[in-house]
């Protein structure tokens, strides 16, 4: 049944992805400052003031956060699969570049110390998140530059505080009034930047942003291969046969469903509380923490703890109980598999028969799990994917696990028109890859989550958008959604389903078309927390973080989801 698209809009959009990726196909370099007029040009809801000559900090606090520090140095940039991909083009020592890291994003990058930067990646939505946080990074970088260069004598000054390494209030607030910006994004550029804030003001000061890109491979064989490899490493790593068991497939996180099942968090409370009260420089999270032992609010104490068990692990001080946390588990029957040679995609293996009644959250305990001892079922738990790669992933795994038994999506969203925290529930998915509009029955409703989430609203029978990236969404874009009954708007739901597609029919997934998938052998549950609220001008990741009240939303859907995976794998053995 054909469809007609939900949005005819978005030309400028259309565009700039027709433009990179035309330029993308050289074998030679391309120079950023080519896409820098058509990336002003779509107007993104990420980039606003991308034309004018104030700095936008949003744009710029966003876009460095998914880089590494070592962007400071970096001139070219080189996308690539697989590290065979990198030597056959010439990269023949990649192995021995130093491995590194952005903050707010996760991607397998490696530097060469002096001014490459190769980074992995997964399918053609790596390069849609990457080429615009490239350009919007190197747009404000530049004005920057150039603010800075207008004021005689402050590049010197700037280098000189870089190098002495000493607080200089009186330059810090030069510098800011230079930049034309106010006290709260000064501020938020503080707290990010720390001690460094002069090093990458220095450095803004003595040169402008020449970046270029390569990509090496972009078929679409070489994504398939790549994560096939990726695979392969996964099926190679557990020890037991995946083909031979009942699989409950889970898109979520590597951190919220282990420490539902292992209870490692309650076990460690006193030295968690410990590490707050001594260690953490939060008055606010260690208030919180109060008002929730007194009573005071209704969070969840055990969320708290999670949220403190993710710091303390991340911390040098947690060093030891990162590896008793990871002995623990494997004796729980929960395998991690890390991913080192192609994209920095995560996979547990958790045996359900392995769940111990004792240890599990408290918020699962009304259930009767001494029933899961007989279970031959694994929950199969990726780290979330990057758009279109969900749907390479997907089509690997169902190729050669066993039975399918469910589908569960737990991701971050836009809304269009809820509120940051709230969990969104949609039964139709419009997907931007294929045109599609997917119709499903949602194995999830509002009352499966409301009475776990504290912070927030859970909306049910919504409809979502999977879009092209996170920068390519304008505001008249996404408001014909918002007319059109689309209030979520996401990466990942439509390449999964578009992979499921092809599970229960004999062909490839269609394109322009009204996709029925009621009749799926497997039920299909998809839950999406807003992190992101677009249509709001300025106002998105770069200037908010859900910090801890994220873990409201995050574990509210993990609830939802587990509950779900228990009770019909206790039904199942109840029924046997």
């Amino acid at each position: 049944m054909k469809c007609t698209s939900p949005n005819q809009s978005g030309d400028e959009i259309k565009l700039y992805m027709r433009t990179y990726y035309s330029l993308l196909r050289t074998t030679e370099e391309v120079q950023i400052r080519t896409l820098e007029g058509t990336h002003v040009g779509t107007h993104s809801t990420l980039h606003l003031h991308a034309g004018d000559l104030e700095p936008d900090m949003s744009a710029f606090i966003y876009s460095s956060l998914r880089l590494p520090a070592c962007i400071r140095q970096v001139r070219l940039v080189v996308l690539g699969q697989t590290e065979e991909v990198f030597q056959r083009r010439g990269f023949t020592h990649i192995e021995d570049w130093d491995s590194v890291a952005a903050p707010g994003r996760r991607r397998r990058m490696l530097y060469d110390g002096a001014e490459t930067l190769a980074a992995f990646i997964g399918s053609i939505s790596d390069v849609d998140d990457i080429v615009p946080i490239l350009t919007a990074f190197q747009i404000e970088w530049n004005k920057m530059h150039m603010l800075i260069n207008l004021e005689a004598g402050l590049t010197g000054r700037l280098i000189a505080w870089a190098s002495s390494g000493a607080p200089n209030p009186a330059l810090d607030e030069e510098a800011r009034q230079v930049l034309r910006l106010s006290a709260e994004d000064w501020a938020r550029l503080h707290s990010i930047w720390r001690d460094r804030l002069a090093e990458w003001l220095a450095a803004i000061a003595g040169q402008r942003k020449r970046i270029a890109v390569r990509l090496l491979a972009g078929t679409y064989v070489d994504y398939r291969r790549a994560t096939q490899r990726w695979w392969s490493h996964v099926l190679s790593s557990v020890p037991l046969d995946l083909s031979q068991r009942s699989v409950y497939f889970v898109s979520s996180n590597t951190h919220s469903l282990v420490n539902m099942l292992t209870g490692f968090a309650q076990r460690h409370e006193k030295e968690l509380v410990h590490y707050l009260e001594t260690a953490v420089d939060d008055p606010t999270l260690q208030a919180e923490a109060q008002r929730i032992q007194r009573g005071e609010v209704p969070s969840s104490w055990s969320n708290f703890l999670y949220y403190l068990l993710k710091k303390y692990l991340a911390a040098p001080a947690g060093a030891a109980m990162l590896a008793e946390q990871q002995a623990h588990e494997a004796a729980a029957g929960i395998t991690r598999i890390p991913s080192r040679q192609t994209f920095d995609l995560e996979a547990q293996v958790i045996e359900l028969a392995n769940v111990n009644p004792a240890d599990v959250d408290p918020r699962l305990q009304d259930l009767p799990l001494e029933k899961l001892a007989a279970s031959d079922a694994v929950i199969l738990n990726i780290d979330y994917p990057l758009g279109f790669g969900a749907y390479h992933l997907l089509s690997r795994v169902v190729a050669s696990a066993g039975d399918l038994l469910g589908l569960y999506i737990i991701g971050k969203a836009a809304t269009l028109s809820a509120r940051i925290g709230d969990v969104l529930i949609p039964n139709v998915v419009y997907d931007e890859h294929s045109h599609n509009i997917y119709l499903l029955r949602n194995a999830f409703r509002a009352s499966d989550l409301s009475c776990y989430l504290v912070h927030g609203d859970v909306l049910d029978n919504q409809r979502a958008i999977t879009v092209y990236g996170t920068f390519l969404q304008n505001e008249a874009y996404m408001k014909d959604f918002l007319n059109e009954g689309y209030t979520d708007a996401e990466m990942e739901a439509g390449p999964y389903l578009s992979a499921v597609y092809e599970f229960i029919r004999p062909k490839r997934f269609p394109t322009d078309e009204m996709v029925n998938l009621y009749r799926a052998p497997f039920e299909i549950g998809i839950l999406h927390y807003a992190s992101d609220t677009p249509i709001s001008k300025g106002v998105n990741l770069g200037a908010q973080n859900l910090s801890y009240y994220g873990m409201d939303p995050t574990y509210a859907s993990t609830v939802a989801v587990l509950r779900r995976i228990l009770t019909l794998e206790t039904e199942k053995r109840g029924s046997e």
